[in-house]
């Protein structure tokens, strides 16, 4: 039987108290975690994950981190070599999706998005690279980034223009650092069935709770992207298993770039 793909690393996992980012905590600890950090807003939820993780045999610290301070995302990775000694991976799963059109946005929604889904990524990748460039360590860094990077609806407009500049910043941190052995991937998920997803489509689009079943027979697999199949993704590209990928922005999604009707 192979090993569990984790085994014996140290993982953050940036909005790792719900959602997609709790999945991919989960399967961390399934793969043989040995320390797991979830960071999050909500200390209810992230104790309780926390425990859960516990639960499943890793050691496992919640940091109370709001990744709009950028100060707090440098220091979760510092927490985090401070608790466990080292980092070995990162996914950064933590986002906002609030809605804003070229015509409606205003500069404190724009710097928002900012902040959450380009700044904080960019600083907590800056944070771990320089950890493992000072330990002469490989590591590994996976990137949540949206397949709305590439255009994206009109709602979209300011989380688009983060999400694209993550893109972008995750090719050149690993052109930049593959000679130091840190690989770093991105992700381009499509519209996935999770309780924030449920909460962002009653707000902006009036949606009802059967919201997930008329979603799920609108696209062509029946289903939108479930969070635990993205997350054995995520971990196998932060695993050694996925052998010398790097650079790569993969998109995880049922429309393809560039087809048309």
């Amino acid at each position: 039987m192979d090993a569990p793909q984790l085994a014996g690393k140290i993982v953050l996992v940036s909005g790792g108290t719900q959602g997609l980012g709790e999945a991919v905590a989960r399967r961390a600890a399934l793969q043989g975690a040995e320390g797991i950090v979830v960071t999050g807003r909500n200390a209810a939820e992230g104790e309780r994950v926390r425990t859960e993780l516990e639960s499943a045999g890793a050691r496992a610290l919640y940091l109370k981190t709001d990744l709009a301070d950028v100060d707090q995302a440098r220091a979760s990775v510092k927490d985090t070599i401070s608790e466990f000694g080292r980092l070995d991976a990162v996914a950064n799963c933590a986002g906002l999706t609030t809605r804003g059109t070229f015509l409606n946005t205003e500069q404190e929604l724009f710097d928002a998005h900012i902040a959450i889904n380009l700044r904080a990524p960019f600083f907590i990748m800056a944070e771990t690279i320089r950890h493992l460039v000072s330990r002469g360590a490989p590591g590994s860094i996976l990137n949540v980034i949206s397949i709305a990077e590439h255009g994206g609806q009109d709602f979209l407009a300011p989380y688009v223009a983060a999400k694209a500049g993550l893109a972008g910043a995750t090719r050149n941190a690993a052109h930049a650092h593959r000679w130091d052995r840190i690989r770093i991937n991105g992700l381009d998920i499509g519209w996935t069935a999770t309780a924030g997803e449920a909460a962002t489509q009653k707000a902006f689009h009036g949606a009802g709770d059967d919201w997930l079943e008329k979603a799920s027979a609108s696209v062509p697999m029946g289903k939108l992207g479930q969070p635990d199949e993205i997350a054995e993704f995520i971990v196998f590209l932060l695993s050694d298993r996925s052998g010398v990928v790097t650079g790569s922005v993969i998109d995880w999604d049922q429309q393809v770039i560039g087809g048309q009707e």
